[in-house]
């Protein structure tokens, strides 16, 4: 279901024209100079488009640095004053909107704590009322879609029309390649739900690693994404937060330069046929799966209709355990991802179990009302 938030064009209030879109700067402003210096040299690679800078941090635990606070908005004043850069700032309650918009900030983002709390979001969205300013909603730490629309929504219903979402990743439990699992998936659904919708990427927060921001803007951008916000500090081995996965401004520069850009819109008469030949088969085969998918289900059925008269239970682990082993092996021998063929494998038996369950708990009627529903 697509959702009609009244948004703007991104182009119609990010002006510069300097493709990619690169918002950037350090993670926190932690001084005076260590702030307008790396605005200064962001600004002389001539291919940033804001600058950003943490002023208030919300830390995981206390005692950690949480931000240079109010006196920091000075400072940014005076670094967009030298350079001609617009700002842009993380806020997280109403007096951070108000002291953010009297200091000139020209971007205000929600950042993922924030986002995950529909309290948090609507004082926001209460205080940027009658404000015309842009805002960008970064994704709730929790892969939570509806939470993230939500923020969006509460904030487009305070009459903030230049809107964009901001994707960062999301928390994820142990030790994973990632700082933050990127869970494409989601902001596709996004995109899909709210196609006028910018949807800027952060690397730095997804990665964790400078190593590997390059990387991972190349694939937000494949993704048509419309931009990425990358941490960038005169000197990241001194930073005070997130100094793994800040970047100098030349290596910052560095990084854009070896993006591929990509269209999104087909003008070749030629490639636009090709595409919809090969879409055409994509169609086709897609409608088999779901054939198959769905006789599958109706086997299911009849194994729960016979596990029910000879009372045996649903879940046999020896058999699921056989199955998964079997077909992950043979897609790994027609060149198919192991951890994607057991995902479709979990999603197919998921459903199968729930169908088996519903017919050896409910009567006959039950069973077709429920299955017809589902």
């Amino acid at each position: 279901m697509k959702l009609n938030l009244n948004i703007q064009p991104l182009n119609t209030w990010i002006t510069s024209g300097k493709e990619p879109l690169v918002i950037a700067g350090p993670c926190s402003a932690e001084t005076e100079d260590q702030l307008v210096a790396t605005a200064k040299l962001l600004a002389n690679t001539g291919k940033i488009t804001a600058l950003r800078a943490g002023i208030w941090k919300p830390r995981t635990r206390p005692g950690e640095f949480e931000g240079i606070g109010s006196i920091g908005l000075e400072w940014l004043k005076r670094a967009k004053e030298e350079t001609g850069l617009p700002t842009a700032v993380e806020v997280a309650t109403a007096k951070h909107v108000e002291e953010a918009l009297a200091a000139g900030v020209d971007i205000l983002w929600v950042g993922a704590r924030s986002t995950a709390n529909p309290f948090t979001v609507q004082e926001i969205a209460d205080a940027l009322q009658g404000v015309d300013v842009p805002v960008m909603v970064k994704n709730p730490v929790n892969p939570d879609l509806s939470l993230w629309i939500g923020a969006l929504e509460r904030i487009n219903n305070a009459g903030i029309t230049k809107l964009a979402a901001i994707h960062r990743g999301f928390s994820s439990y142990g030790n994973t390649t990632f700082r933050n699992d990127p869970m494409w998936d989601l902001a596709i659904s996004l995109k899909t739900q709210v196609p006028d919708l910018p949807i800027i990427n952060d690397p730095s927060h997804i990665t964790g690693n400078r190593d590997l921001i390059g990387y991972i803007a190349q694939k937000a951008f494949d993704l048509d994404m419309q931009g990425v916000m990358i941490e960038s500090h005169i000197d990241p081995s001194v930073a005070w937060t997130d100094a793994k996965q800040q970047v100098t401004p030349a290596a910052l520069s560095d990084i854009i330069d070896n993006l591929t850009l990509r269209k999104a819109e087909v003008k070749s008469a030629a490639v636009s046929d090709k595409l919809a030949e090969l879409r055409a088969k994509i169609d086709k085969i897609d409608d088999l799966i779901i054939q198959k998918v769905a006789e599958r289900m109706n086997i299911a059925e009849q194994i729960g209709k016979y596990k029910k008269d000879n009372n045996i239970t649903i879940l046999q682990v020896n058999r699921w355990e056989e199955i998964l082993k079997k077909t992950t092996d043979y897609g790994k021998a027609l060149k198919l991802d192991a951890e994607f063929t057991e995902k479709l494998l979990e999603l197919v038996h998921t459903e199968s179990i729930r169908r088996q369950g519903i017919i050896l708990n409910e009567g006959q009627e039950q069973v077709e009302e429920k299955l017809t529903q589902a």
